[in-house]
């Protein structure tokens, strides 16, 4: 593949529509004539429903249709929503109690949608939503990460335990715990976090009396066609579903919700267009959350600092149902990076999840695998001050070498390729750790505490190892690309043009890229798991591929030659005998001239043969007002091992966007509940997103080592930096704070929560 390796940032075709509000996000382009649902949520986090009387509604102004659980039974509609279960310790399945798309005689969280009313306006739609009061016993609300408590399926989960899930050689890491010279422990909280898309979730339907079309702004058409086709008892070929712009969706857009179903239904029934568009309260209440579990782990040391065992307990919070990846996040997708880039011959994990009436939890940039190496990375650094060795050192004591790979970790997986150490090396060099004494020395001059922190991480491409690609050549001069994926702001459009520009020579201008139309493209694995560029770019490959093996025999017939001579190079045709260099452009000219429409479209369906893993280094600096508790992230460097790159400046951009929400996470976000269920930060008045005066500017290099798990040598980029950042900003804190002797403490490190640390470190030591 000669033109692949060109790494260059050119600029994103996208930025111009979104940047002047021409950008078409899904409550741009509803039908004008579409009628407004609202959805009645309920305002209790526990309680049965004695009585739903919405007659009142039924007859409010406008209101053309009002939908409950009981008439989407009524209509043949199936209610349950489909989710992934793991299997338990003892060989089960984990529970899966049914979760309705609209209420059915309880209500488990704060927002659960009970109602949905559809009216002419969406004034009219509110309004009638406030006729329904629903008769509701509440009961006490189990909001505990804990198993026990108010069981929200009696039947299902009595203790509210949704699964029991292990990995490893209990017996033998026991063993080894036995033997250890050093061992060394720490629990850890992962907090909860709201997602917060700049563009809220929302939808609309339509029903040409045979098909339906359902408009969502997701990531992926293809989970949404088939659960919603499951749902309506429809064939799948007549459900049609599409994406348009997607203003944000970092995992909590990649499943399926309940709101799309009734809405689907009430166009159906209405044979009219249905549009819903969420409110920022309504978002924060009902979308997926991320993170909340805690973690206990325990590292088994040799008298020479190397690890010998790593065992791991996780509790993690499902919210109220499961939702559709959760149950594998905490356990599957955090066991693909237990032992991080870390040499350890045996683990142990044990997984639990649990029941409470809060929302769900489900993908959050990451999905396991920031949970994992925080934990990991925050107990490496624990060790390092418990046993006195420098954390840099400890890490590359324990580093997996460049001679071990292919490398199968103590859990299961296969790490292809690495050289972690030079990656770190690299980082110190970056962000002048050795400079960093003089930089602590002048903060402490100023009666402030500077720390420095290190997280090396690594993280496994996941998501479908399958794409398709179309490459299609118009009449009109242009080349549409058909991809499986989805872009919610990650710059698709662009990087995919340009790798098939690079790789046949069709002018960049002349690509289109079209995505998230179930019509247009048979399948594809959608986005998440930052498998996007890697697979999708694997699949086009393969479609040029296709393409240039097709054009071969019948170009070497049009120019008289022998189809062995031809060969395709620097985005043309040539062979020995012919002064002819037909482009691909040209040749498809010539197809369609000749009739040979076969020769117009070509398809391609990959499988990568393994999965990708990159890894890197973060390093933090921060300054801590110990007066007032304020952090100040002064510093933040990275370093990362993508392998090839596409565009650095796209791979760049990621790596801001996911270290800025680690830095949510770490410094300023969380949710929090009261012990009734109510959410009480459902608000941007409440719930602290971090700002850009928060954040500095980020030092950003690159030591690549091409993966062999794939033809490009790619490895993804999409979630890495939320991966690294949480550990980095994380033992900062704890650098910044040993000297007075507060810590360990857990996320989000607030000014509070800061302040009251070093206070009670002071009057403990007065």
């Amino acid at each position: 593949m000669e033109a692949f390796g060109k790494s260059q940032s050119v600029r994103r075709t996208e930025d111009l529509r979104f940047l002047t509000g021409h950008g078409r996000y899904v409550d741009d382009i509803a039908p004008t004539d579409a009628l407004h649902a609202v959805f009645l949520r309920s305002p209790v986090a526990h309680a049965e429903i004695g009585g739903l009387d919405v007659e009142g509604a039924r007859a409010a102004p406008g209101v053309h249709l009002v939908l409950t659980a009981a008439d989407l039974e009524a209509a043949g509609v199936k209610l349950g929503m489909k989710s992934s279960r793991v299997e338990n310790r003892d060989g089960s399945k984990g529970a899966g109690p049914l979760r309705p798309v609209l209420a059915k005689g309880r209500v488990r969280f704060v927002g659960e949608p009970i109602a949905m009313i559809v009216a002419d306006t969406l004034t009219q739609a509110k309004d009638a939503a406030e006729l329904i009061e629903p008769d509701f016993d509440t009961l006490d609300a189990h909001m505990e990460l804990a198993p026990g408590g108010p069981a929200l399926h009696p039947e299902e989960a009595p203790d509210n335990l949704a699964y029991d899930w292990e990995l490893g050689d209990v017996e033998a890491v026991e063993t080894a715990f036995g033997a250890a010279a050093h061992r060394v422990s720490l629990r850890v909280v992962h907090n909860r976090i709201i997602a917060n898309s700049m563009e809220p979730r929302g939808a609309f339907a339509e029903w040409d009396g045979r098909r339906l079309h359902l408009s969502v702004n997701g990531q992926g058409v293809w989970t949404q066609k088939s659960q919603l086709a499951a749902a309506l008892g429809m064939a799948e070929d007549d459900v049609r579903v599409t994406n348009p712009d997607v203003g944000g969706g970092f995992g909590m857009k990649g499943m399926a919700y309940p709101e799309y179903v009734p809405i689907a239904q009430a166009a159906r029934m209405l044979g009219r267009p249905v549009r819903w568009m969420s409110e920022r309260t309504e978002a924060m209440l009902s979308d997926n959350a991320g993170r909340d579990l805690v973690a206990t782990a325990e590292l088994a040391f040799d008298a020479d600092y190397r690890i010998t065992a790593y065992r791991v307990h996780v509790l993690s919070n499902l919210g109220a149902y499961n939702s559709q990846f959760a149950q594998a996040i905490q356990s599957r997708l955090f066991s693909k990076v237990l032992t991080g880039l870390y040499d350890i011959p045996l683990a142990w994990l044990n997984a639990q999840g649990v029941y409470t009436n809060t929302v769900q939890v489900d993908a959050y940039r990451g999905a396991g695998r920031p949970e994992a190496i925080y934990t990991l990375e925050r107990l490496m650094d624990h060790a390092a001050r418990e046993l006195g060795i420098d954390p840099w050192e400890l890490r590359r004591r324990n580093f997996i070498t460049p001679g071990a790979f292919p490398y199968r970790t103590a859990s299961g997986e296969l790490y292809d390729v690495g050289e972690f150490a030079r990656v770190m090396d690299r980082v110190r060099i970056e962000a002048d750790v050795d400079g960093f004494a003089a930089r602590r020395a002048a903060s402490e001059a100023q009666g402030k505490l500077r720390g420095l922190g290190l997280c090396t991480y690594i993280e496994s491409i996941l998501g479908d190892p399958s794409e398709d690609a179309a490459v299609e050549f118009n009449s009109d001069g242009t080349v549409a690309l058909y991809v499986g994926t989805q872009s919610n702001g990650q710059g698709h459009e662009t990087v995919y043009a340009q790798f098939l520009a690079d790789r046949t020579g069709i002018p960049f201008d002349a690509i289109r890229v079209v995505q998230g139309d179930s019509d247009l493209i048979a399948k594809g694995g959608g986005t998440g798991g930052s498998r996007s560029v890697t697979v999708q770019s694997v699949a086009t490959d393969a479609a040029v591929s296709r393409m240039i093996t097709a054009f071969t025999p019948f170009l070497a017939d049009e120019l008289g030659v022998d189809a062995q001579a031809l060969r395709f190079d620097e985005g043309a045709f040539r062979a020995e005998g012919s002064n002819r260099t037909p482009t691909l452009l040209e040749a498809a000219e010539l197809a369609r001239a000749r009739g040979r429409e076969d020769l117009l479209r070509h398809e391609a369906e990959v499988t990568l043969p393994g999965r990708s893993y990159p890894n890197g280094a973060h390093v933090a600096e921060v300054e801590i007002d110990a007066e007032t508790g304020e952090l100040r992230l002064d510093r933040y460097t990275v370093t990362d091992d993508f392998g090839n790159i596409l565009h650095p400046m796209l791979a760049e951009g990621q790596v801001h966007g996911g270290v800025a929400q680690g830095f949510g996470q770490a410094v300023t976000e969380n949710a929090v509940h009261d012990e009734t269920g109510q959410l009480l930060s459902a608000s941007f008045m409440d719930y602290a997103m971090p700002r850009a005066d928060d954040l500095p500017m980020f030092g950003f290099s690159t030591e690549p080592v091409p993966s062999t798990a794939n033809p490009l040598g790619m490895k993804g980029c999409g979630e890495a930096g939320t991966v690294g950042a949480l550990a980095a900003i994380a033992n900062a804190v704890h650098d910044a704070l040993e000297p007075v002797g507060a810590g360990p403490l857990d996320m989000p490190y607030t000014p509070n929560r800061l302040w009251a640390a070093i206070e009670h470190a002071r009057q403990r030591t007065a």
